[in-house]
């Protein structure tokens, strides 16, 4: 059997959820059967992308494309030149812009192209709508769409998507860096009575961050051994600062950006929340969860993938702030029923979602497609 050559393609703005993800399918496909590869475009916000370097750490080759503009399709001949000089089989895209510029270098190429969605952005931002409306449009001629949910495979099938071209794989991730910081000794972790409520995840509308920040208000005033740590960037993340600048307990607020202590300082949380409208399946939740941390969030489809109510977290119905405010005090001051959600979770995400499962299963998908 041909050893396969496949290219993952992003064009990243951070290091996100897609980023890891892509990573811990590189890491874990059997590397005698398939030659994981990666491209990713260069533009004027994103000069120091984190999944370069990380890559690099992989046996894969890093092809970097540099992009003149936002959107500069000239980088699909970069493409269809990586393609053929590598001896490319398949390229395997990750978000609207990726989607597009892949789907045409792969047909101008003459090879299979299978594209992954993560998650769709709710902006509002025009120009943004109609590029994300013509990724979505390019999933109806890829050879392979394998969402990363069973909600978003039923939102795939509304652009028009073949059945026999939709293929769901269950996510996967990486946890083996969440093991071993979870035998570390952490200087982090809260002491007495001090809680710390925590989330992890881009700064950006759908990501409703404004919830987390008016439920810890209202509890703050109830419970002076409460703070919140929120990590993360994105295009909210000034909006949401001068809003907590508002509030009455604005100094046990911190806005942390992205740390490279990420994971010690997940590890020192006591709650990890999240108020989401519209999720995939949020690494930062499984990581959350497999570092045996008690999860409080709003009940939408991907975090119920998760997260069960009252038997591996609590979740309270989107934009029932009250509740979920009650469910925040739930986990942080009943420590028995904290630790049995806890538990339950740590152990669920363990067998439902490893990485390695997960790869061996694209493996498949991928020889498939270049038999025929």
């Amino acid at each position: 059997m041909k050893k396969l050559n496949v290219l993952q393609f992003i064009c990243s703005s951070g290091f996100y959820g897609a980023e890891r993800w892509v990573l811990a399918l590189a890491k874990y496909l059997e590397p005698e059967k398939v030659n994981c590869h990666l491209a990713v475009t260069i533009e004027s916000n994103n000069d120091d992308l984190k999944i370069i370097s990380e890559f690099d750490k992989l046996d894969g080759n890093v092809f970097q494309l540099p992009m003149s503009s936002k959107f500069d399709f000239k980088v699909v001949d970069k493409l269809v030149e990586v393609i053929k000089s590598n001896n490319i089989d398949i390229i395997h895209t990750h978000g609207y812009k990726s989607d597009i510029l892949g789907l045409l270098a792969a047909k101008k190429a003459g090879i299979k192209i299978v594209i992954t969605p993560h998650g769709f952005s709710n902006g509002i931002d025009l120009k943004l709508k109609l590029f994300i409306w013509l990724g979505c449009q390019s999933f109806r001629f890829a050879d392979i769409v394998a969402p990363l949910s069973k909600a978003l495979c039923d939102d795939v099938r509304g652009f028009g998507v073949k059945e026999e071209r939709l293929v769901y794989v269950q996510n996967g991730v990486d946890l083996s860096e969440v093991e071993e910081q979870k035998i570390k000794e952490n200087p982090l972790k809260t002491i007495g009575d001090n809680k710390r409520i925590g989330f992890v995840g881009q700064m950006i509308s759908r990501k409703n961050i404004k919830d987390i920040l008016d439920i810890f208000e209202s509890l703050a005033g109830k419970y002076s051994n409460i703070t919140l740590s929120l990590l993360g960037d994105g295009e909210s993340r000034v909006e949401l600062e001068e809003y907590t600048k508002t509030l009455s307990h604005k100094n046990r607020i911190e806005f942390l950006g992205f740390r490279d202590d990420r994971l010690e300082l997940l590890q020192s949380f006591d709650l990890f929340v999240m108020t989401s409208s519209l999720e995939g399946i949020p690494r930062c939740l499984m990581e959350a969860t497999a570092m045996g941390i008690p999860v409080a969030a709003y009940d939408i489809a991907g975090i119920d993938q998760l997260i069960e109510h009252e038997k591996t977290g609590l979740l309270a119905p989107y934009g029932e702030k009250e509740l979920l405010s009650s469910y925040w005090e739930t986990l942080l001051f009943n420590q028995e029923n904290a630790e049995k959600l806890s538990n339950a979770a740590c152990e669920f995400v363990n067998a439902n979602y490893a990485g390695k499962r997960m790869a061996s299963e694209y493996t498949d998908i991928f020889q498939t497609l270049v038999e025929g």
